[in-house]
């Protein structure tokens, strides 16, 4: 390839090309591709390496602490966990088509982050653009942006993102200011925008650390309408050996 080609390339940002060129060109005389069909298989390759990259960008960009693919969450060792319900919504995928959130409540080391980072991670890999933040991490940036009184360009950048994983709700002691923006960020995304939340304490619990009762209430009213909820109450913790399996129910 001389450099004029090179330069050609560089200012399209056809990487691909520019990184195999050499070795389409040899496929194409092996095949004896038309120049038809030698100009679809560039432009086909090309295709494929951007969507390839742009998949790699969105991962990046999403801030995924550790990337746990739902295909190694295992199923085997959390018997009390409805396998098929769970991989019958992520294989409709209609919680990303039809904008409803998924919330998974249970105690800590169950699983629930790994199932909803599988969940987000499946939602970048068709196109959507997404975020992993863990609850104390989003009301804290919340908080701050009161001021400087940025509020407004923080709650619209995660209102944006198509799939919000909030990680752990609960976690961390909050003020009035931040509850109540954090119940704005939520009715922005409500019916609009997929909300994936994990939490270890049931929704009764949840005025003891908002403490508010009429917002917590709205929020879970709006929360649950449009939610597919597992309760993982009765999973055992993967943090448990494996040689010590669950009882079964009614020991």
């Amino acid at each position: 390839m001389n450099e004029e080609l090179q330069k050609i390339l560089k200012t399209l940002r056809l990487w691909g090309l520019l990184a195999h060129w050499d070795e389409l060109l040899a496929e194409a005389q092996r095949g004896k591709f038309s120049h038809e069909r030698l100009l679809k298989h560039v432009l086909e390759a090309e295709y494929r390496t951007k969507n390839e990259n742009s998949r790699l960008l969105r991962r990046q960009r999403a801030h995924i602490p550790e990337p746990l693919e739902i295909e190694t969450f295992p199923f085997a060792r959390q018997v009390r966990l409805d396998r098929q319900r769970i991989m019958t919504l992520y294989d409709s995928f209609d919680y990303m088509t039809k904008q409803r959130n998924v919330i998974w409540l249970g105690p800590t080391g169950c699983g629930k982050t790994g199932l909803a980072t599988g969940f987000l991670l499946h939602a970048l890999d068709r196109g959507y653009r997404g975020c992993f933040i863990p609850f104390s991490e989003l009301v804290a940036e919340l908080y701050r942006s009161l001021a400087d009184h940025s509020e407004r360009q923080v709650l619209r950048k995660y209102a944006g993102y198509d799939c919000l994983l909030i990680d752990e709700v609960g976690y961390a002691e909050v003020e009035p200011a931040q509850v109540g923006l954090f119940f704005t960020l939520m009715q922005k995304r409500y019916k609009t925008k997929t909300t994936l939340l994990t939490s270890n304490l049931g929704f009764g619990e949840w005025g003891s650390f908002l403490k508010n009762s009429q917002l917590t209430g709205a929020l879970l009213d709006r929360l649950t309408e449009t939610s597919h909820v597992f309760n993982m109450k009765k999973c055992r913790s993967l943090r448990d050996p494996l040689d010590n399996p669950p009882e079964p129910e009614g020991a």
